[in-house]
C-alpha cells in the first residue's frame, strides 16, 4: 500500500511539474511578443529621426521632422500594439477570414466577397490627394518595419494568437486602410436590414399599425407609404436566415447595435472658461482590446491628440491646440435594396429602364482552412451588387424571378473619405474643418467643430440624390428598372446640412433628428435616437454657462428619460392599489416592485434595483404586445422601442389596440397587459437573480463584456483575454450602454461610448479623454486593461500636447533611425 501510495505522489508531482512546465512554455512563447518600448531601431523609410514617447498610459507622443515620417511611426506603432486587431480587420474587409477560421466563416466571408469593398478601396488609392498617398504609403512602411522586426528579431510572430492562427502575414498596403474606413461604414450602417424589416412587417400590418411598431420620429410628418404587397407583388411566406450578426468575428452587427454617438459644444458666451468646449463620445461595440487606440502626432500644422483607429493613418477624434472635432452616425439613408426582375428567357440578364442588360460577373474563391474552397460567382447590376436571399432575409422580400442588389454610397470605387479624414487633421479653423469635410464619402458622420471662437456642425458624406416620385422614398426595397427608383447622383456638398454659431451658444448630436426638410433632401427617415436628446437638452439649458467638468457630468450621465416616461405609464393604474398582499406571494412581490418604482427618478445605476426592474418590465411588454400579432417576426424586435410603447399606452392614432390578444376571446386592456409583464418580469428576475427584490442590481445583469472576438469563447483563456464589469447606463441614458436584447443575458452591455473625450480650448491642454480597455492588444501586457476600470468609474487621463509631460513619466522611448547606406 505504501508502496502505491509513494507511486501516486510521484504521478501526481510529475503532472504538475509538467503542467507547469507547459504553462511557463505558453508564457514564454506568448511573451516574445509584448514590444519592448526602450531602445533605438534603424529603419529604412524614414528621412530623418523620429521619436515615440510613451507617456504612462502608453499613449504614443510622436516627433518627427516631416510628416511622413510621423505617420510612419504612427504605423509602427499601431502594429507595435494591436498587429493582431490590424490583420483581422483586413482579413475581415477582404473576405478572408476563412483561411483561419474554416468554415465557421465562410458565410461572413461570402458576403464580403459581394460587397467587394477591397477591390473598391484599391481603385480608390489613385484618386487620393498628394498628401494624402504620402501619409498612406508611410503608415504602410511603419507598419511593415514592424513586421520586418518581427520576422528578423523572434518577436513571438508579432501577438499571442498568431502562435495559435500561424498564417503568413502579407505587407500592409495603402488600400488596406482604406479598406478599413469603408469597413467601418459596414458596421456603422443598418439601412438595408432596416428596409428588409419595414417590408418584412408591412407583410403583416396596415401602414397605421406599422406605424406604430416602426415609427417615425415623433417631432416628423409621418410620410404614407404604399404597403409593400402592393408595391412588390408575389413576395414568398416567411423563411428564416441565417443570422451574419451571430459570430463574434462577424462586421454584421444586429442593426439595434449601430451607430450611436454623443458630440456638443459650447461658444464662449455659453463657457465659463471664456472659450469654447467641445465633448465627444462615439459608440462601437465593446471588444478587448477597444477599437480606439490613443495617439498624439506632431505634425507640420502642429500637434494633434486624439483617439485613432488601428490601421487608419488619422485622428477620427480629437483636438490640436486651437481646434476639436468629434463625430456622430448621421445615420444618413445611404442604402436601397433594389429588387432587379431576371429575364426570364436568359438568366444571365436584368431588367433596365432600357430593356434587358447583362449582369456583371466574376469568380472569386474563397480557401477554407480544413475544407474544399468554396468559388462565388458574384453578380452585379447597374445598381449595385447582388446578394443571395440566403442572407439579410432578403428571400422573405423578393418575389420569384427577382434578386436584390445593393446601392450603397460606401462602394464607390472612387471614395476619397481618407484624403477628407487627414484634411480634417491638418485644418487650423471651423472654417478649414468644413471645407476638408467635402471628400468625405462614407460613413456620413455629424462633424462637431470648435476652434477657440466659433462652434459648428456640418453632416459630412454622400446623400443620395432620390426622385421626389420614388415609389417608396427609400424606405423599402423597390423595382430597381423603374427610372424613379434609381439613385440619380448624388447632392452637392452646400446641401448638407450645417449648423454654425447659433444664436443660444449651444450646438449638439444624440443620433437625434437635424433637419426638417421633407424627401428627398430629408437625410433620413430612421434616427438613432429620440429619446437621449430630451435629457440632453435639460442638462444644456440647466446652466447659463457650462465648464469642462459640466460636460463630463452630461457625457456620464446615467438618467434614462424613457424610463421616467414607460414606467410611469404602464404602472399608471397599478401604483398603490390593491390590498396588501401576503409576503411571499406574486401579488406582494408585484407591490414591491411597484413601490420601488414609484421612487425611482430613472437613474440607471448598477448599484440599484429599479433599472433592472424597470428594463425586465418593459421588455416583457413589448413582447405581450407584438408577439400575437407578427409571431416569429417578434422576436426581431430585441429593444424596448420606447416611442412604440408611448404610442399604444397613450392610444394614440389608435394603437391602443395592440394590447388586445386578437387570438384570445376576451378583451385584454393595457392595465392588463402591463400587470401581466411585470409578473412575467419577476419571474425572470427571481429564476436569473434571486428572490429578494430589493437586492438585486442593474450592474449584475449589465455587465460591460469587452470580450476578445476569437479567443473570448475559449475554455481558460476566457478568463484571460476577456475584460468584464459592472456597469451604469442603459439603452436610453446620454452614457449609453446598449444591452445585447440576447437571451440568456438580455440586458448585457455590449455597444458604448468605447472613446470618450471632453476639450477645453480655454486651457487645451487640461482636456482628458480614456478608452475602455487600454492601449495594448497583447493580453499579458499591463497596458491591456489598465484604462478600463476608469472608464468604467467615469475617470479620465489628461490630453496634453506639452512634451514636457509626456517625457516626465514616460514608460519607454523609441527613437527610430533611418538606415545609413
Amino acid at each position: 500500500m505504501a508502496r502505491v501510495f509513494r507511486w501516486l505522489v510521484r504521478l501526481t508531482t510529475a503532472l504538475i511539474v509538467l503542467v507547469v512546465a507547459v504553462l511557463a512554455l505558453v508564457y514564454y512563447f506568448a511573451s516574445r511578443s509584448l514590444p519592448e518600448y526602450d531602445g533605438t531601431r534603424s529603419v529604412a523609410g524614414i528621412s530623418a529621426p523620429v521619436e515615440i514617447v510613451r507617456d504612462n498610459a502608453n499613449v504614443p507622443h510622436i516627433f518627427g521632422e516631416t510628416d511622413e515620417d510621423i505617420y510612419f511611426a504612427l504605423g509602427y506603432a499601431h502594429a507595435q500594439d494591436r498587429l493582431w486587431q490590424m490583420t483581422m480587420l483586413r482579413r475581415t474587409v477582404q473576405g478572408r477570414l476563412s483561411e483561419l477560421f474554416g468554415e465557421r466563416t465562410v458565410r461572413i466571408d461570402e458576403v464580403l466577397r459581394r460587397y467587394d469593398l477591397y477591390r473598391a478601396a484599391v481603385a480608390s488609392v489613385a484618386v487620393q490627394d498628394e498628401r494624402t498617398t504620402a501619409a498612406l504609403e508611410a503608415y504602410a512602411g511603419g507598419v511593415n518595419a514592424w513586421l520586418e522586426e518581427v520576422n528578423a528579431g523572434a518577436r513571438g510572430r508579432g501577438a499571442p494568437e498568431m502562435w495559435l492562427f500561424n498564417h503568413a502575414i502579407a505587407p500592409w498596403r495603402p488600400a488596406d486602410s482604406i479598406a478599413i474606413l469603408k469597413l467601418m461604414a459596414l458596421d456603422l450602417t443598418s439601412n438595408l436590414e432596416d428596409e428588409v424589416l419595414r417590408a418584412r412587417v408591412s407583410l403583416l400590418l396596415s401602414n397605421e399599425r406599422l406605424s406604430d411598431i416602426l415609427p417615425d420620429d415623433p417631432t416628423d410628418a409621418v410620410i404614407a407609404l404604399p404597403e409593400y404587397a402592393a408595391l412588390v407583388p408575389g413576395v414568398p411566406a416567411f423563411t428564416p436566415n441565417m443570422r451574419l450578426a451571430a459570430d463574434p468575428l462577424s462586421p454584421f452587427g444586429s442593426p439595434a447595435l449601430r451607430g450611436a454617438s454623443n458630440a456638443w459644444a459650447a461658444t464662449a458666451e455659453r463657457s465659463a472658461t471664456g472659450s469654447t468646449l467641445l465633448a465627444n463620445d462615439p459608440h462601437l461595440g465593446l471588444t478587448a482590446p477597444s477599437i480606439w487606440y490613443l495617439a498624439r502626432l506632431e505634425l507640420e500644422t502642429g500637434g494633434i491628440i486624439g483617439g485613432t483607429i488601428p490601421g487608419l493613418p488619422v485622428i477620427l477624434t480629437g483636438r490640436s491646440d486651437i481646434l476639436g472635432w468629434g463625430l456622430t452616425s448621421a445615420y444618413v439613408d445611404d442604402v436601397d435594396v433594389m429588387i432587379e426582375e431576371v429575364n426570364p428567357d436568359n438568366p444571365e440578364q436584368y431588367r433596365t429602364p432600357d430593356g434587358w442588360a447583362e449582369f456583371e460577373t466574376r469568380d472569386s474563391i474563397i480557401t477554407v482552412k480544413d475544407a474544399p474552397a468554396v468559388t462565388l460567382r458574384l453578380r452585379a447590376t447597374s445598381n449595385g451588387p447582388v446578394m443571395p436571399r440566403s442572407i439579410y432575409d432578403l428571400g422573405t422580400i423578393t418575389p420569384p424571378g427577382h434578386v436584390a442588389a445593393i446601392s450603397w454610397t460606401a462602394l464607390s470605387n472612387r471614395d476619397t473619405s481618407m484624403s477628407s479624414a487627414i484634411a480634417i487633421n491638418h485644418a487650423r479653423s471651423v472654417e478649414e474643418a468644413i471645407a476638408a469635410g467635402e471628400r468625405f464619402i462614407a460613413p456620413a458622420m455629424n462633424l462637431t467643430l470648435a476652434d477657440r471662437n466659433r462652434i459648428g456642425m456640418k453632416v459630412i458624406g454622400a446623400l443620395p440624390a432620390r426622385d421626389p416620385n420614388h415609389q417608396s422614398r427609400g424606405r423599402l426595397p423597390a423595382f430597381g428598372y423603374l427610372p424613379e427608383n434609381r439613385w440619380q447622383g448624388r447632392f452637392a456638398y452646400d446641401e448638407n446640412p450645417l449648423v454654425l454659431d447659433p444664436i443660444g451658444g449651444i450646438i449638439g448630436n444624440t443620433n437625434n433628428k437635424t433637419t426638417d426638410r421633407p424627401f428627398p433632401y430629408h437625410i433620413t427617415h430612421l434616427w438613432g435616437d429620440t429619446q437621449r436628446i430630451h435629457r440632453w437638452r435639460g442638462l444644456m439649458q440647466a446652466r447659463e454657462v457650462h465648464t469642462r467638468d459640466s460636460f463630463i457630468e452630461a457625457q456620464l450621465d446615467t438618467v434614462s428619460y424613457a424610463a421616467r416616461t414607460l414606467s410611469t405609464l404602464m404602472g399608471a393604474d397599478l401604483w398603490f392599489t390593491g390590498d396588501p398582499a401576503p409576503a411571499g406571494t406574486p401579488e406582494r412581490r408585484r407591490q414591491d416592485a411597484l413601490q420601488l418604482l414609484a421612487a425611482w427618478n430613472g437613474e440607471m445605476n448598477e448599484h440599484l434595483p429599479e433599472p433592472l426592474i424597470y428594463a425586465a418590465w418593459a421588455r416583457a411588454f413589448q413582447d405581450r404586445l407584438i408577439r400575437d400579432e407578427l409571431g416569429p417576426l417578434a422576436s426581431e424586435f430585441t429593444h424596448v422601442e420606447p416611442v412604440f410603447i408611448e404610442r399604444v399606452l397613450r392610444d394614440i392614432d389608435g394603437a391602443g389596440i395592440w394590447c388586445d390578444v386578437i387570438q384570445s376571446a376576451p378583451v385584454e386592456t393595457c392595465t392588463d397587459v402591463a400587470r401581466q409583464a411585470l409578473d412575467d418580469a419577476l419571474i425572470w428576475i427571481t429564476e436569473n437573480h434571486g428572490e429578494a427584490i430589493e437586492a438585486v442590481r442593474w450592474g449584475d445583469a449589465h455587465e460591460a463584456t469587452h470580450d476578445h472576438p476569437v479567443l473570448g469563447n475559449t475554455p481558460f483563456l476566457e478568463w484571460v483575454v476577456n475584460i468584464r464589469q459592472s456597469t451604469s447606463g442603459g439603452d436610453h441614458t446620454l452614457n449609453r450602454a446598449r444591452t445585447s436584447g440576447e437571451d440568456p443575458h438580455p440586458f448585457r452591455n455590449v455597444h458604448a461610448g468605447a472613446y470618450r473625450g471632453v476639450y477645453d480650448f480655454a486651457d487645451p491642454d487640461s482636456s482628458v479623454f480614456i478608452i475602455s480597455t487600454g492601449q495594448s492588444g497583447h493580453p499579458l501586457s499591463r497596458h491591456y486593461d489598465n484604462l478600463g476600470e476608469l472608464w468604467r468609474r467615469g475617470e479620465y487621463i489628461p490630453m496634453s500636447l506639452d512634451p514636457a509631460l509626456a517625457r516626465a513619466a514616460a514608460v519607454g522611448v523609441t527613437v527610430l533611425e533611418p538606415v545609413q547606406n
